[in-house]
């Protein structure tokens, strides 16, 4: 299969391309880390394969509405007043 094949298959089966694909399920592992234990936002970003804590939550912010920390903290709290964003 060639790779423009792969790519159209890909994006019909799951709405999104492979990297957006990539980088969602790297930014649940980023949120699922936050949330179970007591690690920086850096340190989950370095985890999860950014290189740069600021890129990280810069796409964190796109995808979730809060940055991480302000993230994490309302889902501890319990309150959902902001909703994730739509994979684009």
């Amino acid at each position: 299969m060639s790779p423009a094949t792969l790519h159209r298959h890909f994006t019909a089966a799951t709405g999104m391309s492979p990297l957006r694909y990539q980088k969602h399920l790297r930014l649940l592992s980023a949120r699922r880390q936050l949330l179970a234990g007591d690690v920086t936002a850096a340190q989950v970003a370095h985890t999860v394969g950014y290189t740069s804590a600021t890129q990280f939550s810069r796409e964190y912010r796109a995808f979730y509405g809060l940055p991480p920390v302000r993230d994490i903290t309302r889902l501890r709290a319990g309150t959902t007043s902001t909703a994730p964003a739509p994979p684009s």
